[in-house]
């Protein structure tokens, strides 16, 4: 999704690094506590340096969401992308205005997975697996790297959001039968299909309408979009066989003239997952022969990658685990020890630096510019120029949710917070 963005007034491109930092302190303490800046994990330090408060998308969101209740700011400048400025206005109430420093600053992971082609493939799905008299139902899965339309897709249709902290409990709650009118989950636990999940952070299983009466769960197959790599890593923590037992969705095929995204319709009516094929552009770039040099050159180091690498680097890494859980890893980390890490750089240096100070040493994954340059479009004469605009009681690039999307991208954020503890939300 693009949208257009004005081009500076020239006098924000000439200023220098000093005069754009004390011009955004003066705005800053001139507007108050009218307003909330919130910086994302993967922003520069320049802009870092100006947020209230940093964190990964949902977490922001949420926080937006409480002080902006807790201080009755009206205005939130969220220092990200686009998806993450249309969840903070899901979240937030309809007069908080919800402002993206550059409206190009989209996500290339949530432009994969786009409304049309999602409703497309869709109904191909079904027509599919209706022809070859497969009568289940198909749960759809969204990561919050997605628009909010997606969002309001899987949320009309009995779906969640997930985040990579929590993605393993909603793929369970939807193995389960997921949030369907026609279908309610009552607290009996039971074992799907009589797997037993490989990850540790599985817990009990929600059981069916059915379970009590002994009767066999519905057959149940996910759509996990749009991130193919974090829906696979998923599905092999919980047991399944990703070779033979998920299928991706490609709808670049479809736009060729594939039918199914290039899969064949066997493989749909034998998958239990389908994998949109989308991914992080960022953590696309990490290798498993990286891990294979760190191995060699390095054996004491802890590899310690996103769940938005492939399954090869996740499988050839020590851990895995959300930006907050690698965040807490190294701040946990103990003198003397090595750490090498799979996310986006400006985060990886900043923790690298803190470290240091305490012993640790961490460094990146790969040594080419893993850097996401979407988020890289948002920088101090951006923010100062949409502060300077406040200021004159103006309001621009405000990401506005259509009422109808967003009523049933709540519908989805709701369930997934339902499903999930408050402490394991930050994704």
């Amino acid at each position: 999704m693009h949208f257009w963005q004005p081009q500076l007034p020239e006098r924000y491109l000439e200023m220098t690094p000093d005069e754009l930092g004390a011009a955004i302190d003066a705005r800053r303490r001139e507007l108050g506590d009218s307003l909330i800046i919130l910086g994302h994990h993967y922003q520069t330090d320049e802009v870092i340096r100006h947020a209230d408060f940093t964190g990964d998308s949902f977490k922001l969101s949420q926080l937006a969401a409480e002080r902006v209740e807790e201080r009755g700011a009206k205005r939130v400048i969220f220092c990200g992308v686009h998806f993450m400025a249309e969840s903070a206005d899901i979240l937030t109430p309809d007069d908080v205005s919800v402002i993206l420093p550059d409206l190009s600053a989209g996500c290339s992971m949530a432009d994969m997975a786009t409304y049309d082609d999602v409703c497309d493939a869709w109904d191909a799905m079904h027509e599919s697996l209706a022809e070859q008299g497969w009568r289940g139902r198909i749960i759809p899965i969204t990561y919050m790297n997605s628009s909010a339309a997606i969002k309001a897709f899987v949320g009309e249709r009995g779906g969640a959001v997930c985040t990579s902290s929590n993605a393993m409990r909603v793929f369970e709650w939807a193995m389960a039968g997921g949030g369907g009118e026609e279908f309610r989950v009552p607290s009996t636990e039971f074992r799907v299909q009589s797997r037993e999940p490989q990850s540790s952070l599985v817990h009990s299983r929600l059981g069916t309408r059915n379970s009590e009466l002994g009767t066999p769960p519905e057959d149940i197959k996910l759509l996990f979009m749009p991130d193919q790599h974090l829906g696979r890593n998923t599905a092999a923590a919980y047991g399944y066989d990703v070779r033979t037992q998920t299928v991706v969705y490609d709808p670049k095929a479809t736009h060729r003239g594939e039918p199914l995204g290039g899969a064949t319709p066997e493989q749909l009516r034998d998958s239990s997952v389908i994998l949109w094929a989308g991914h992080c552009s960022v953590h696309k770039l990490f290798r498993p022969e990286h891990c294979d040099e760190v191995r060699e050159n390095d054996p004491e180091a802890t590899i310690l990658v996103h769940p938005e690498c492939c399954k090869e680097v996740v499988d050839k890494s020590d851990l895995n685990g959300s930006t907050e859980y690698i965040i807490r890893a190294i701040e946990g980390a103990r003198p003397g020890s090595r750490w090498v890490v799979g996310t986006e750089i400006h985060l990886v240096n900043r923790l690298a630096k803190a470290a240091k100070e305490r012993g640790v040493h961490v460094r990146i994954l790969s040594d080419c510019q893993c850097l996401c340059t979407t988020m890289y479009r948002i920088d101090e004469p951006h923010l100062l120029w949409v502060l300077d605009n406040l200021a004159k009681g103006k309001v621009v690039n405000r990401v506005q949710v259509h009422p109808e999307a967003r009523k049933w991208a709540t519908v989805a954020l709701d369930r997934m917070l339902e499903l999930t503890a408050p402490a394991a939300m930050a994704d």
